[in-house]
Parts: structure tokens; sequence; C-alpha cells
């Protein structure tokens, strides 16, 4: 078989998704039921995978798809706990002292508080929590999961205490050959890898600053009572101001300190200088700009958990600083977990482990319900009953509402993270083939030549939108981009670390990470209308992206460790 008849054939599924989806507008639980089955159709067929691995592959998914439930759940049940105790009141409060203006809103949560939830723990916990706190201020549901998406791109490729790096760059490279020819260099595995993660942090901060400008343009061109572009504009300087506030010191720490703490410190620093900006009104626009009233929004924009305060059962007010305390404690206990090896391993040792499943080897999966940010979430919501002196009637009714938006997300996934993982699995057949992401990706870079560089992005961006994860993009293409830059002779640390980035621009446009977003917030059935809009700006990131890796390479003549030694 030719190879881009293979390549088209692995992208059929990819492509079958969009056209439902995006093109016909289907909801995601009819769309993603039809392009698993033709997922597992090609590879019984065309990859002539077996029927064994393909229902392994199934289970598989079916485990992660428990653990992505379960982050799902303790993000809506700590919202729905803060809802009852009064926390929500007293938050929204606090945020209209620092500035009633909702573009300033948007980056301080979206973009701020969004950036350090995803150092602190990665894989899409920054829209689960940040959109349903957005919709408790008063955002549109619809809006709210648009920048909580928008918002999985800068900090990701750090996200997780650096998992995509520590892990998915570490795993999807052979460390052991590069580091003995690394190490016959007088270089080694250490140093390289430290010039890939410093690759990624300084093309991170130079595209991704002006995030928080496209977020409060976005927000104001399709959420505005005028629909306006230039009401977005106006905030131009605090946006800038706000996207150097994080990717400053994201820079210098990925630099000088490596892979653990870019998005941490840059999230824990920005949202000091920029809520302090904030409430002195440093750059801050003079005119106000909000939403029209609720009365006037579409019904497509509303979510089944809208926060409905004045119909909230009646508490004891509480302070700004208790509301806050609960988020305060998930951001500590996902710090302490990571950071520590003895926490982190001792929540690690409560796990359900599902090794070889039917027999396949190599096809795993684990629920780590303590160490997962799930089990984190929840540990805070018991907390928090007490913090907050709450009833355990309320928590009861909490425990209720969570439960029941859950059973919407839960169907979608049940089809979603088995079909990623089919694809994923799809390398071992009778037919002797690579995998579909790799016969995708091979046969777009064999036909590119020496532009590769630009498009290298793309490819990591593609492997996220499949996996829906940075780490698991980098996991399935990284030994594959380090193959094309060696035999272009280019540097390889250079195309690796874009290829990290592309998976985390990637992240904006993953199907089941918009299905997880939106669940939070009860606005299931309308992915494609998210789609739709983080489409342009994941071009944008990896576009941007890919131009500077070939200025880069071809003009400023960028090395590493392999070419500059041999």
């Amino acid at each position: 078989m030719q190879p881009g008849t293979l390549a088209f054939l692995a992208f059929s599924p990819i492509l079958l998704a969009a056209v439902l989806l995006v093109g016909l507008r289907w909801p995601a639980k009819r769309a993603m039921p039809v392009v698993y089955f033709l997922t597992a159709g090609i590879g019984l067929y065309v990859w002539e995978m077996s029927l064994n691995r393909v229902l392994a592959s199934t289970l598989q998914g079916l485990v992660i798809t428990i653990g992505v439930l379960w982050i799902i759940f303790g993000a809506i049940l700590l919202l729905n706990t803060l809802k009852y105790s009064g926390g929500i009141t007293a938050i929204r409060a606090g945020f209209a002292k620092i500035s009633p203006d909702r573009r300033i809103q948007a980056i301080i949560i979206g973009w701020l508080f969004g950036c350090f939830i995803e150092g602190a723990s990665g894989f899409g916990t920054p829209a689960a929590i940040a959109a349903p706190l957005l919709v408790a201020i008063g955002f549109p549901a619809l809006a709210a999961v648009l920048l909580g998406m928008l918002v999985q791109s800068t900090p990701v490729s750090f996200g997780a205490v650096g998992t995509p790096i520590i892990i998915g760059v570490n795993s999807g490279l052979d460390s052991a050959t590069i580091g003995a020819q690394l190490a016959a260099r007088g270089s080694s595995w250490d140093v390289f890898l430290q010039v890939i993660t410093s690759n990624v942090a300084i093309i991170h901060a130079m595209v991704g600053t002006v995030i928080p400008l496209i977020m409060v343009m976005m927000l104001t061109r399709f959420f505005g009572r005028e629909k306006s572009w230039k009401a977005g504009f106006e905030v131009l300087p605090f946006a800038i101001f706000a996207g150097l506030a994080f990717t400053v010191p994201y820079a210098f720490t990925g630099v000088f300190l490596g892979p653990e703490f870019p998005s941490l410190l840059g999230g824990l620093v920005g949202l000091a200088l920029v809520t302090t900006a904030a409430r002195f009104g440093f750059l801050v626009p003079k005119k106000t700009w909000d939403f029209a009233d609720p009365k006037e929004w579409p019904s497509e924009w509303m979510g089944s958990v809208e926060m409905k305060l004045d119909q909230l059962p009646r508490h004891q007010p509480i302070s700004i600083f208790r509301a806050w305390l609960p988020y305060v404690l998930v951001g500590a206990l996902l710090v302490l977990s990571r950071v520590f090896p003895e926490i982190g391993g001792a929540m690690k040792s409560v796990v359900i482990v599902f090794a070889d499943i039917l027999g396949e080897k190599g096809i795993k999966a684990d629920f780590q319900p303590l160490y997962l940010p799930g089990g984190i979430l929840v540990a805070v919501v018991l907390i928090t009953v007490f913090l907050h002196g709450m009833h355990a009637r309320s928590l009861v009714k909490a425990v209720g509402e969570s439960s029941r938006v859950l059973l919407g997300a839960g169907f979608v996934l049940l089809f979603t993270v088995p079909m990623v993982r089919i694809l994923i699995n799809s390398g071992v057949n009778a037919a002797d083939l690579p995998s579909m992401p790799i016969a995708m990706a091979k046969w777009v870079a064999d036909s590119v030549g020496n532009v590769y560089p630009l498009l290298a992005p793309s490819v990591g961006a593609l492997g996220a939108f499949i996996a829906g994860s940075n780490t698991v993009s980098n996991m399935m293409l990284s030994q594959f981009q380090f193959g094309v830059a060696t035999s272009l002779g280019i540097s390889t640390a250079m195309v690796v670390a874009v290829q990290a980035i592309g998976a985390a621009a990637g992240n904006m446009v993953a199907i089941h990470n918009v299905v997880a977003a939106s669940a939070t917030v009860g606005l299931l059935g309308r992915e494609g209308a998210i789609l739709r809009k983080t489409f342009w700006p994941t071009v944008y990131y990896v576009l941007m992206t890919g131009t500077v890796a070939m200025i880069a390479i071809y003009v400023l003549g960028v090395s590493d460790p392999l070419l500059a030694a041999s």
C-alpha cells in the first residue's frame, strides 16, 4: 500500500471526527461512537491488528477514562461544595473588588490561575477547575470553556511538574542509544535534555505572551454585546503585562532550574503581580466591560451547572480568605505530592493495576485514586466542609448534583479514549505497519523535506489532538521527530523541542479535553462550537513556533550537543 494511502486511512478517523463535530455540528455523544467503530475497523482490516489487541486497547481506554472522570468529579464537587458553603458568593464579590471588568477577571482566573493549576497537575485540570469558577462568577458556560481550553497551551509543556518533558520526551526518545552517542562526544543525556527544556521554555515565552490578549479578544468578539474585537484590544497593555508576568519567570525557570517548575513558578509570580496591579488599576482600561444581562444570552451559551447564587441556601458570610482557601489547598497539595517523593510515593501506593490486558504485552493501565488530582480535590472538599462549617445535607446535595453532571461526560469518554488507545497501540499488527500516528507523521515529513521544521509543531499538535495529552504525543512522536532532524542534519534538540511545544498547543483542540472541560459546566453537546473557536489560536501557535524554529535553525544556526560535538 502506498504511504499516502496509508496515511489517509490512518487520518480518516480524525477527519471523520472533524467533519461530524465541526462540519455537521453533531454532538460528541453521537459523533465519537461512530469514530470509535471506524477506528476499530481500520485497525482490524487495514492494519490487521488482532481482535484481542483492539479489545485490550478498548479496555485500557476505559480504565484511563475512569481516571479522567475522577478528576472531573472532583472539580465539579469542589465547585458545588463552595456553592452551598457560601464560598462562591465571597469569591465572586472578591473578584468584583479586584476589578469588575470581565476582561481582567478572564485574565486573572483563566490565564494566571489556570497556568498555576496546569503546572501543578496538568492533564486538562486547568479547564476543569477554571471553567466552573468562571461560570460561578457570572461568565457564560460556553465562554468559560473557551477560556479554559485556550490556557491549555503555553503552560502545558511543563504541566504536572514537568511530566511532558521528564516522562514524555524521556520515554519517547531512545535515551540509551542517544546517551551513548553523547558520551562519546563528551556530553551527556542530562545536558541534552536540558537543551531541549531551554528551547521549549524560550520559544513558548516568545509565542505564548500574547495568549491573554487572544483570550480577551475572543471573549469580547463572541460574547460581548457589540461582538467587537476592539473591546478586547482595549485591554492590550494589561494583557501583555499579564502575559509577561507569567512567561518571563517561566522562561528563566526553564533555562536555569529545569522542567519541573516553570509553569508553577510562572503562575504564582504572575498571580501575585497581576492581581496587585489590577487592585491599583495599573494598565486597567478606564471603561469597564461586562456581558449583557444573562436573560439576553442565547441558550447555546448556557450550561446545566449555572450558578444561581440568589437561590442558594443562606449561610453565615465567610471571608474572602476562607473562600479561596480550598483552592489554595488544592494547589499546595498538588505541589507537595509532585515535589516530595515520599508524599507522592505514599499516595501512589494506593493503586489498581491492569498489566498486559488480555495478555497483550505492553497494553497496561492503572488507576491511582489518591495521587490523581481527583483524589486531592475530593480530600479538599472534605476539609472544606469543616473549614466553612457546612451542614451534612449541603454536602449530600453537592455530591448529588456533581454525580448527575458526570453521567453525561462518561458516555462520550467511553468511546473517545478507547479510540485513542487503538490508534496508539496499532503498531503491533500482522501487516508489519507502523502505528497509525507514525504513518501519518512519516508521510508528512517525507513530503516536505527541509521545510520540515516549520511543520514539526503541527505533527506534535496532531499527536495531542489524537491523544488529548502533550505527554502521550511526546512519547509517540519524539523519536520520529529526532530521526527526521538527524536525516536532515539539523538540531535534533530544536526539532524535539518544537514537537513538545506543538503538542502543548494541540491540547486546545483535543476532543476529549473539550468534552472534559464542557462536562464541568454541563455544556455537553456543543463541543463543535468550542473546536471551531480554538482551532485558530492553535493554528497561530504552531505556525509561529515553526517559524521561530526555521529562523533558529537556518538563520541563527542553533546547534545542540550532538551536532556541536560531531
